[in-house]
C-alpha cells in the first residue's frame, strides 16, 4: 500500500515536471528572449523571471545574450575638415534593445549583427571627424585635443540608427587607436618640433626678463640699504664727534678730573672678571688702590 502511493506521488512530480517544461520557461539576468507562435513573433522578454508558454511545435524559445558585447572597428584612414588625414580604430560596446528586431534582421546571429553596425560605425565616425581639425586630435597642447567632445557626438550618431534599425543599444563609443599616414607622419613631427621650440624660446625669453627684473630690484634694495646704512653710520659718527667735542671741551678746563675719570673707567675695565694681576703697585690706575703717587714713566 505504501508503495503504491508512493508511487503515485513520484508519478504526479514527474508529471508536474514534464508539464512545466512543457508550459514554462526560464528566463535568466542574462538574457533577453523571444516567443514565436506557428513562426510568427509572439512576445519579447527582456526582465528575467519564469513565464509561460504553449509546448513545441505550436511556441518556440528564442534565448539571446543581453550582456555588453565588445566590437572594434578596423584601423582606417578618414580625412578631418581641413582635409588632413588621419588613421582612427573605434571600440563600440552594444546589447540587444529590441530581441523582436534582432531576431527578425538577423535570426540571432551576433556576428551578422556586427557586420551591420560596422558599417553604421564607419559612417559615424567619418561623419564626425570631417567636423573636427586635425590639431583637434593630435597636437602638442593637450588642452586642445577634443577626444571626449568627438566620442560623445559618434555615440549620438549611432546611436539612434542602431536601435530603430537593427534593435541594439549602443552604450559606449571611444578611440582605440589613433595614428598617422606614413606620407604625412615626418611634417607633423617636424610642425610639433618647430611648435615646441617656439614655446621654449617664449619661455627663455620670459624666464630672462624675469630674471632681468628679479636682479634690478634686487640691486635697487641693495642700494637703498648700503645707502641707509651710510647715512646711519655718518649720522652716528658726528653724534659721537659731537659728544667728544664736548667732553674734551670739559676735560680741557679741568686736565686733573678728566685723568682721574680716566684711570677709574681703565680700573673697572681691568677688574670687571676677577683678574689677578701682579703690577708695580705704584702702576697707573692701580695706584688709586694704595695713594701712591704714579711710577715713573707713568700717566698722571
Amino acid at each position: 500500500m505504501k508503495k503504491t502511493r508512493l508511487s503515485l506521488v513520484i508519478g504526479a512530480l514527474l508529471l508536474v515536471i514534464f508539464l512545466a517544461v512543457l508550459f514554462a520557461f526560464q528566463v535568466r539576468s542574462t538574457e533577453v528572449a523571444v516567443v514565436t507562435t506557428f513562426g510568427k513573433y509572439s512576445a519579447s522578454y527582456t526582465e528575467p523571471g519564469l513565464k509561460f508558454r504553449l509546448p513545441w511545435p505550436i511556441q518556440n524559445i528564442y534565448r539571446f545574450d543581453n550582456r555588453l558585447q565588445n566590437f572594434e572597428r578596423k584601423f582606417e584612414q578618414t580625412t578631418t575638415r581641413d582635409a588632413k588625414n588621419i588613421l582612427v580604430s573605434l571600440f563600440v560596446g552594444w546589447r540587444i534593445s529590441d530581441p523582436k528586431i534582432f531576431l527578425e534582421r538577423f535570426n540571432g546571429d551576433s556576428l551578422k549583427a556586427e557586420q551591420q553596425l560596422e558599417g553604421l560605425v564607419r559612417n559615424a565616425k567619418n561623419a564626425v571627424i570631417g567636423r573636427y581639425n586635425f590639431s583637434d586630435f593630435i597636437s602638442p597642447d593637450p588642452k586642445q585635443v577634443k577626444f571626449e567632445q568627438f566620442e560623445a557626438e559618434a555615440l549620438k550618431e549611432i546611436q539612434g540608427a542602431a536601435k530603430d534599425t537593427y534593435g541594439l543599444q549602443v552604450e559606449v563609443v571611444g578611440i582605440k587607436q589613433l595614428g598617422l599616414p606614413e606620407a604625412i607622419t615626418g611634417k607633423v613631427f617636424e610642425r610639433m618640433r618647430s611648435e615646441r621650440e617656439r614655446l621654449v624660446k617664449q619661455f627663455t625669453g620670459e624666464g630672462e626678463a624675469k630674471a632681468i627684473e628679479i636682479r634690478s630690484d634686487a640691486d635697487r634694495r641693495r642700494d637703498e640699504l648700503l645707502a641707509k646704512a651710510e647715512a646711519d653710520a655718518l649720522r652716528i659718527i658726528g653724534e659721537a664727534e659731537a659728544q667728544a667735542s664736548k667732553d674734551y671741551a670739559v676735560f680741557e678746563q679741568k686736565p686733573e678730573l678728566a685723568v682721574f675719570l680716566l684711570q677709574i673707567k681703565a680700573l673697572k675695565e681691568s677688574l670687571k672678571d676677577r683678574a689677578t694681576v701682579i703690577l708695580d703697585q705704584r702702576t697707573t690706575p692701580f695706584n688709586l688702590l694704595t695713594g701712591d703717587k704714579p711710577a715713573a714713566g707713568t700717566t698722571k
